[in-house]
């Protein structure tokens, strides 16, 4: 079974960055796609971006060009790098992994960026 883990989160002025961290554990090895989804207040769980597991890299319109996910095999890891980061972005960050049996989801981290 896949463990993810978060950190990262915190406040944030508008036109600053913060990086996201997951970290996996367990069968890792089943591990298809890993990426982030958030949620604001009031609304829905939005994607973000993901990695599959040759390289390939999907964003969300909102966040094309401000922010990037990386992935660190060796760490069995996942990043996300928020640059240029907009009250808008306020949410609780979720890591979530597709493998072999199912989507599996971190905790969540709180991301507030203030104006």
């Amino acid at each position: 079974q896949v463990q993810l883990v978060e950190s990262g989160g915190g406040l944030v002025q508008a036109g600053g960055s913060l990086r996201l961290s997951c970290a996996a554990s367990g069968s890792i090895f089943s591990i298809n796609v890993v990426g982030w989804y958030r949620q604001a207040p009031g609304k829905q769980r939005d994607f973000v971006a993901n990695i599959r597991n040759g390289g390939t890299t999907n964003y969300a319109d909102s966040v094309k060009g401000r922010f990037t996910i990386s992935r660190d095999n060796a760490k069995n890891s996942v990043y996300l790098q928020m640059n240029s980061m907009k009250p808008e972005d306020t949410a609780v960050y979720y890591c979530y992994a597709v493998t072999n049996t199912g989507t599996l989801w971190g905790q969540g981290t709180q991301v507030t960026v203030s104006s």
